[in-house]
């Protein structure tokens, strides 16, 4: 469990300071995570459903490897961005950023929040597409990390888990091309929809069920 010190409580209080901002076309707030998928096939065709049978499948699969999704919300706006891609390296998290970047063109700043793994960073901006450039679209954002091992606070953890319960749910996905079409045909679902998040936990809650004054950062004795 991660100590609650200065530094967790000050990047806690940051990231849900701007959860209680108002909807902003100017200023909007998009949560980002990531999630690994294994690709698993089918060793024979399901059997299919017949009157008096449901539909059966096969207890033996073969797996085909691994791959990541992005999930990205800005939770508010019920706006969804997910991409799967073969890994979760620096070079496929900068082009997942430059989608955001183009998804809010007229936006002053984008409220960016992430967690601390080693690519979410300038450096991956930079590395992929040259220090004018990657730091151009760095600039675009306002990043806002979570405290270490608080993966609670990003609200695209969320998104995750209805990704995960919606989407790939308990069929066999066999390949990064598939995992694309049922995340394509996912996304385009939540955004038609405008499915939003409803965050409930406040700043006001959280020193309440913690224990401390934002003025004088200690825990409280219990």
């Amino acid at each position: 469990m991660a100590e609650l010190n200065e530094e967790y409580i000050a990047r806690m209080e940051d990231v849900l300071k701007i959860y209680e901002k108002p909807l902003s076309e100017r200023e909007p707030v998009v949560c980002v995570d990531e999630k690994p998928v294994v690709l698993h096939a089918d060793v024979r065709p399901p059997r299919p459903m017949r009157p008096g049978r449901i539909a059966r499948r096969d207890c033996e699969y073969e797996r085909r490897g691994t791959a990541n999704v992005f999930c990205g919300v800005q939770p508010k706006a019920g706006r969804h961005f997910t991409k799967p891609t073969a890994n979760r390296s620096s070079p496929q998290f900068a082009d997942y950023l430059v989608e955001i970047v183009a998804s809010y063109p007229e936006a002053e700043t984008i409220h960016l929040v992430i967690d601390n793994l080693s690519s979410h960073n300038r450096k991956a901006l930079v590395d992929r597409f040259g220090e004018k450039i990657g730091g151009l679209l760095w600039e675009r954002f306002t990043v806002h990390y979570t405290p270490k091992h608080s993966s609670w606070l990003n609200q695209a953890e969320i998104e995750i888990s209805l990704f995960s319960r919606q989407c790939l749910g308990q069929h066999r996905i066999p390949s990064l091309s598939d995992l694309r079409r049922e995340a394509k045909a996912w996304d385009r679902k939540m955004n038609r929809h405008h499915v939003t998040i409803n965050w409930q936990f406040t700043r006001k809650k959280a020193r309440q069920k913690f224990g401390y004054e934002r003025n004088n950062i200690t825990r409280s004795e219990t």
